[in-house]
């Protein structure tokens, strides 16, 4: 009778965490909220180059993220302006220019070509051929020494013989 009894104990324990599991997942807020701008435009183009617009700056607050991606405030700011920009009848170009000139080149994803962003675009492919160089080098290096100490002079060939039984 006991073992009946506590497996009707479990039974009832279970039912009674389920419905606390789902009336915390039900009135408990969700700590997961994004935040949804609503811009009206008047074409469909001036909506996707609002969207293209979004993914390609970056948010100077939120360091890796687009202003699309981004719930902070600076971000929500210059979506308006890029929205207001776009109303404008702003070119697409007019508009980076002006973030440019605002953030500088943290703004772009892919920052532009310059003499202070060589070294960003290059430096990857220059440390690759500077890695490749030296690598080079040391098996190069290590060829030479394995070749010159493979060939015996006389008396080691001699010796060599000699041990071996074949000294002719």
């Amino acid at each position: 009778m006991s073992s009946s009894g506590t497996f009707v104990n479990r039974k009832v324990l279970l039912l009674i965490a389920a419905i606390v599991v789902l009336l915390a997942s039900v009135l408990l807020p969700t700590t997961a909220h994004s935040q949804v701008d609503t811009f009206d435009f008047d074409t469909n183009e001036q909506q996707d180059r609002f969207r293209t617009l979004s993914d390609e700056l970056r948010c100077p607050m939120c360091q890796n993220s687009s202003l699309s991606g981004s719930t902070g405030g600076v971000a929500e700011d210059l979506r308006r302006e890029i929205h207001r920009m776009i109303m404008e009848d702003m070119s697409d170009g007019e508009i980076i220019q002006f973030m440019f000139e605002r953030y500088g080149d943290f703004i772009l994803f892919r920052p532009r070509l310059t003499g202070a962003t060589v070294l960003l675009w290059f430096g990857p492919l220059l440390f690759l051929l500077i890695g490749g160089l030296f690598a080079f080098r040391i098996w190069r290096r290590a060829r030479q020494i394995s070749d010159s100490d493979t060939q015996l002079n006389k008396s080691q060939q001699d010796r060599l013989q000699a041990l071996l039984g074949e000294k002719t």
